[in-house]
């Protein structure tokens, strides 16, 4: 049975630029550029440069235009909001004062040979046979970015003979790949952590007596060294407590990367680009942004002209209504983006000096200890926006100060109670679990328990449990793993 009935409904929708805005606001620096460079080749009426007309407003609600027959919407188009209102010509709105020898603020990149690329050189200097260099070629493709060989050697003699049609014994495997393992850096080719240290520690030209029992070490003792019973390897290799020391510091200085050093050889240095700048004038506290973050756009005046071309033919010429349909939908989309570009900085620049202001006695000089608890609704009841905003701002944003260039989500931080009753942040805490442990006799570092004991003892009540989670965060090990000698 067919029934109509009426109802009311509330919803909450986004518009499009606030959609914009929203995707924007968690972009990075870095990123922004690029985001900017997208939008300036699929949208031709936006253009890179200073604003034309200083006056020129901003309106990203404008109704869009219906093409379909539609001249009662023609009728209420004003053509005026869209044209300038100023005769100047181009050639006075623009000014270029650089030359070929100003310097170009570009970061280099760094171009260099891969890390399979470097070993196929060196393969060049052996004087080998055709399958020879076919199956070390093979070997070289299948190493990691850490330089081992993970796969078994009869999973390769299949490879070469369902892939290449190449037919070879695990013995001729086994040659080609000892000639590798020659290769620098040493250690390359291994199978695994032990013979990597092998190698690197054969490579030695001479043979001390702490390069040996190094040597006796990782082939016979690799277990106790991994898990640090140093006792048990004394009285089982039957050396004192000096001669184990200087084998350790042996096997210390080897790299269980070899093959890191050549691929990161070749791979440009990741560099951050801080998002915000605090400096400290004086005990004054002064928060500017990356200039990267407010670039130079404006809206096409050539494509202002068309506008005014197409919307003179518009009520009696049909294709021309379409041109003014497609013209004025890039205007719209091009002021939608600068006005987001602006709200962005402006939410930026809101949030983050309410951080600041936060955090003030931190950021005068740097000290963990004088962070306060600080979540995502602090800053958004401050800054009056939602907290997913907040969030946006944070997420891959860095700011650079005078001792550091930090994540802006690391000044965020749970609250903890100390037995005073006084709130302090969880990097507090942190910092002084730190300084506890690097303060340690590393003979017999502090287990959880006595960690636990001593922040106990200094007003912070914390369980072990909660100390073992804050560890893991410092990329600390157990007592255990940090045992010296």
């Amino acid at each position: 049975m067919l029934k109509q009935t009426l109802q009311q409904k509330l919803l909450q929708k986004l518009s499009p630029q606030q959609i914009q805005l929203m995707k924007l606001l968690q972009v990075p620096t870095v990123s922004l550029e690029q985001r900017i460079k997208e939008e300036l080749e699929i949208n031709p009426a936006l253009e890179e440069g200073p604003v034309e007309d200083e006056d020129e407003k901003l309106d990203s609600n404008e109704d869009d235009i219906d093409s379909d027959n539609n001249d009662e919407r023609d009728d209420d188009f004003d053509i005026s909001d869209y044209l300038q209102d100023d005769d100047t010509p181009d050639y006075k709105l623009s000014a270029n004062n650089t030359s070929r020898d100003d310097e170009r603020n570009e970061i280099p990149l760094a171009v260099g040979n891969t890390f399979q690329e470097q070993l196929l050189a060196q393969l060049g200097l052996f004087d080998l046979d055709d399958q020879q260099y076919i199956l070390s070629q093979h070997i070289i493709g299948s190493l990691d970015d850490d330089g081992y060989l993970r796969r078994e050697i009869a999973s390769l003699v299949d490879d070469l003979a369902f892939t290449q049609g190449i037919t070879c014994t695990t013995e001729q495997l086994e040659e080609v790949l000892a000639i590798i393992q020659t290769f620098d850096p040493a250690g390359v080719g291994a199978r695994d952590l032990r013979e990597c240290l092998l190698l690197q520690l054969k490579r030695k030209e001479s043979v001390p007596p702490e390069v040996q029992h190094a040597i006796t070490i990782i082939s016979d003792h690799m277990d106790e060294f991994s898990k640090k019973h140093y006792e048990k390897i004394e009285r089982s290799m039957g050396i004192t407590e000096d001669e184990l020391k200087k084998a350790l510091n042996e096997i210390l200085h080897l790299n269980p990367r070899p093959g890191g050093t050549l691929s990161d050889s070749g791979r440009g240095a990741q560099q951050i680009v801080p998002d915000f700048v605090i400096n400290n004038d004086q005990g004054n506290l002064n928060l500017t942004l990356n200039s990267r973050n407010a670039p130079e756009l404006r809206v096409s005046r050539s494509y202002n002209e068309m506008l005014e071309t197409y919307s003179k033919d518009a009520k009696t010429n049909k294709s021309s209504r379409e041109a003014l349909q497609f013209v004025k939908q890039k205007l719209d989309a091009a002021r939608w983006f600068i006005d987001a570009i602006k709200q962005r900085q402006a939410t930026l620049i809101k949030t983050m000096s309410a951080i600041m202001e936060y955090q003030y006695e931190y950021f005068l000089d740097g000290d963990e200890t004088k962070l306060k608890p600080m979540i995502l609704k602090d800053i958004a009841e401050m800054v009056e926006l939602d907290i997913s905003t907040i969030s946006r701002v944070a997420n891959s944003k860095y700011v650079q100060t005078p001792f550091g260039t930090f994540l802006l989500k690391s000044f965020f931080s749970e609250a903890l109670s100390t037995d005073s009753g006084e709130e302090v942040s969880s990097r507090e805490v942190k910092k002084i679990l730190s300084d506890l442990i690097e303060n340690e006799d590393k003979r017999k570092p502090l287990p959880d328990e006595t960690l636990a004991k001593a922040l106990k003892e200094k007003g912070y009540n914390i369980a072990r449990r909660t100390i073992a989670k804050y560890r893991e965060q410092l990329n600390i090990p157990v007592a255990r793993l940090r045992k010296q000698l």
